[in-house]
């Protein structure tokens, strides 16, 4: 199942590697950056990557010369190159990127869905760059919690039901009580017992956000949140992201969308598997009624 344009299923971006494709002559070897097009050559060089730990004691993610190579045939596919990422708690970060830039693949090693082929990522305290399957399983529950950009709720539960999931996968105690609390958090307290055929987008999307709250776990991560929605639905549910910032948790948006790195407490920039800016919003920060697009 695919999507067109920017959008991509979580399906498929969970697993793709998303970058860019480049030639390396001077190295005498192929190397490629591919997202879901057909892999295309270039020749200019990857542009200079920049080192996004200074300044920042990052208490909850630290990633330290991460890189993540896939070898298809003869081609070596680069998704990321020589990552040093520290992001302290407490933070509202957007990853910003053109797709096929390794902003999903970024966001995959931060929450252990995917193992870096070089480098060492620390999350929440817990290295993940050796941990085993049953570790990174266990830390993808009691650690880091995910908004995907096509809601993946199940549709024949109702929305109390599907954020109870997650707090019940979390162990949770009292997950219903919990999954009631949070959907009410996100201004779904009337909506309890809708099916997500009965939600807007929206809705479905806030839904998702209740779920990943309803795990306490102190690491968001949101791939593409707004990209399926319209310009005053995707405000409310940067609004409700920016919030759960503010109470101390560690919010990282994944988008293309310049104009949503505007509310950013920092930017991280990436370009062909690398970080190449990183820092406040150009223009200084804006409030989120400042946004247009």
């Amino acid at each position: 199942m695919t999507n067109t344009g920017e959008g991509r299923t979580h399906e498929r971006s969970l697993f793709t590697p998303d970058a860019r494709t480049t030639v390396l002559p001077a190295l005498g070897t192929r190397r490629a950056w591919v997202d879901d097009r057909d892999v295309q050559t270039r020749s200019d060089a990857p542009p200079q990557a920049v080192d996004a730990r200074h300044g920042h004691v990052g208490t909850r993610i630290d990633l330290d010369d991460v890189s993540k190579r896939y070898e298809v045939g003869d081609v070596e596919v680069v998704a990321l190159e020589g990552i040093n990422l520290h992001v302290d708690d407490a933070a509202f970060v957007v990853i910003l990127g053109p797709s096929g830039c390794g902003k999903t693949t970024l966001l995959n090693m931060i929450g252990a869905l995917d193992t870096p082929s070089e480098g060492h990522v620390r999350v929440a305290g817990i290295d993940l760059s050796s941990a085993d399957a049953k570790a990174r399983s266990r830390f993808r529950r009691t650690s880091v919690s995910f908004i995907f950009q096509s809601f993946n709720l199940f549709p024949g539960l109702t929305a109390l039901e599907n954020v109870e999931f997650g707090a019940d996968t979390a162990g949770r105690d009292r997950p219903a009580a919990v999954g009631a609390e949070a959907l009410r958090s996100v201004g779904l307290g009337e909506r309890l017992d809708h099916f997500p055929h009965q939600l807007s987008g929206g809705e479905q999307q806030r839904v998702a956000i209740a779920r990943a709250l309803a795990t306490g776990n102190p690491v968001l991560l949101a791939d593409e949140p707004t990209g399926e929605l319209d310009f005053r639905t995707g405000v409310q549910i940067l609004k409700v992201l920016e919030d759960q910032a503010r109470q101390g948790l560690t919010v990282l948006v994944v988008t293309h969308n310049r104009e949503i790195s505007r509310i950013a407490d920092r930017v991280i920039e990436l370009s062909s598997g690398r970080i190449v800016g990183d820092g406040p919003p150009s223009g200084g920060r804006a409030s989120i009624d400042e946004l247009q697009w």
